[in-house]
């Protein structure tokens, strides 16, 4: 049995309130075939690892959708419990009670996350008791645990959805004594804006062949979104510009 675990929260495309914020710009049905793509993506990338792959979907009783849509041969779990945190933790419990020995959790909003980031977070473990991996809007789009040194508090007492997650988090973990390996931050698409970065910054890289890029590139939303009275204003990343050679920045650094 391969004794690494990688957890990947997907919501159900038909579950109102997919990309909640984009669709305020775009409609609720083309920001939910974004989604699809940003899953497809995204699973695309981490297919080939070297763990097991469990799909941890909610709404719990949507698991038909889950395997019309991405087919038979995965592994399906349901998320449990009443929010984010606990479904979370529920998650971590259920792999860890399987036997894994090493689990990672992620997200489903940063479809052009490179498998790298995941093999770095697997080999973090093996020096530091917890994984993170920061995203730009306060929060982590991955979080990892040894068996040994899982902490259910870790989802305890948390504002999610707010600017201060990852710092809230980094603080709990900190005061149970464990330490902390920090990944390379990340940009989790949830905004028109994350939206427009995210195309910017992939002019020029492979991922601009993906699904979510041609899908975004095909709807000519650059000049649509920039009109849609949502409020939202564009600027680019270009900090986040991956360079040619492949390479994305880094943090070493939980938030203070």
């Amino acid at each position: 049995m391969n004794r690494r675990c990688l957890i990947v929260f997907v919501k159900s495309p038909e579950t109102r309130g997919v990309k909640s914020r984009l669709a305020e710009a775009i409609g609720e049905q083309k920001a939910r075939q974004l989604y699809r793509r940003f899953v497809q993506d995204l699973l695309d990338s981490l297919d080939r690892g070297n763990y097991c792959l469990k799909i941890f979907f909610y709404p719990p009783d949507h698991r038909p959708v889950l395997v019309q849509w991405l087919g038979h041969s995965r592994s399906y779990e349901p998320q449990t419990g009443d929010d984010l945190g606990e479904r979370m933790k529920n998650a971590f419990k259920k792999c860890f009670s399987d036997g894994f020995e090493t689990v990672l959790l992620i997200g489903s909003d940063c479809p052009d996350l490179p498998a790298e980031i995941i093999d770095e977070g697997f080999a973090s473990l093996k020096g530091s008791d917890v994984v993170i991996g920061p995203s730009l809007d306060g929060g982590y789009y991955l979080l990892g645990f040894k068996a040994d040194t899982f902490l259910p508090d870790a989802f305890t007492g948390i504002s999610w959805g707010t600017d201060g997650v990852i710092k809230n988090t980094c603080e709990i973990l900190a005061n149970n004594g464990l330490s902390i390996a920090v990944l390379p931050s990340w940009r989790d698409i949830d905004t028109c804006e994350d939206l427009r970065a995210l195309m910017e910054r992939h002019v020029n890289t492979p991922f601009a062949k993906s699904r979510t890029i041609q899908y975004a590139m095909s709807q000519n939303w650059s000049r649509r979104i920039k009109t849609a009275g949502s409020g939202i204003r564009f600027r680019t990343m270009r900090a986040l510009a991956r360079p040619q050679d492949g390479s994305y920045p880094r943090s070493r650094k939980c938030p203070d």
